[in-house]
């Protein structure tokens, strides 16, 4: 399934997507449910972000074709960072450039969506706690990334984590092209097979040291190919299966 979260008359919901159709369901994808028997075009509606995560976990250097490009080595864990959840912004929301910035990236990324609350699962099991999986841009104020470590200032800012649109169970996470366009231009084109740390890793992983809320985003990483964006541009973070996230810089 392909699920959306969308405001139609005032009123936020949960559906469905299929075919540019929304079918509308009676609760969130975390609890039971079922469909109403209502329907939206989704040039009727404004789609939001899928879901309201309590915290946002991501990974840093997952990608070995992104290790080569930066010259580091393949790390031997996880380098893991968080982002806000302030910083979450709808699809074709408005990535706000900060005053006190001069350079920010796009960097386009695979989010794992849980499903369920998930502590110390084991990584044959993660499956079963994974709702499923979305686009994500972990928006970067490069200049303001601190090389010894100091990565929260620099991509926490307020829209900094724009994702979705939708969120899908329909895709095998370790075989998807990932691709960024900037203006139309394509600057990211690689593969999720050159992760380091798979999905079902990192949940076990991550859960084995904080439990694991509905909801809660882990963004995977990113390939080689990262780059500036500027004020009016128009950026895509397009995954084979899932769709197209676009937004705007202002």
């Amino acid at each position: 399934m392909k699920y959306v979260r969308f405001e139609k008359e005032k009123k936020v919901s949960y559906g469905i997507m299929n075919n540019d159709i929304i079918h509308h369901i009676t609760a969130s994808p975390f609890e039971d449910f079922e469909e109403t028997g209502e329907f939206s075009r989704v040039e009727e509606v404004t789609l939001f972000a899928p879901v309201v995560p309590s915290k946002i976990l991501c990974v840093g250097l997952n990608y070995r074709d992104h290790a080569e490009e930066m010259k580091l080595e393949i790390p031997s864990s996880p380098v893991i960072f968080s982002k806000p959840p302030t910083s979450v912004l709808e699809p074709d929301g408005v990535i706000q450039y900060p005053a006190i910035s001069s350079r920010v990236d796009y960097e386009a990324e695979l989010a794992i969506v849980i499903g369920r609350t998930a502590s110390k699962v084991s990584q044959e099991d993660a499956d079963e706690y994974i709702l499923g999986f979305t686009c994500a841009n972990d928006v970067t104020a490069r200049d303001l990334q601190d090389p010894k470590g100091q990565w929260t200032i620099s991509k926490g800012f307020d829209t900094f984590c724009p994702f979705g649109p939708v969120i899908t169970d329909e895709v095998d996470p370790d075989t998807l092209d990932i691709t960024s366009r900037v203006n139309g231009e394509v600057r990211q084109n690689s593969n999720t097979s050159n992760l380091i740390f798979s999905p079902s890793y990192l949940v076990s992983y991550l859960s084995s040291v904080m439990t694991l809320l509905p909801g809660d985003l882990i963004l995977t990483g990113t390939p080689s190919g990262v780059g500036p964006i500027e004020p009016q541009d128009s950026v895509e973070v397009i995954i084979e299966g899932i769709g197209t996230l676009k937004n705007t810089i202002e």
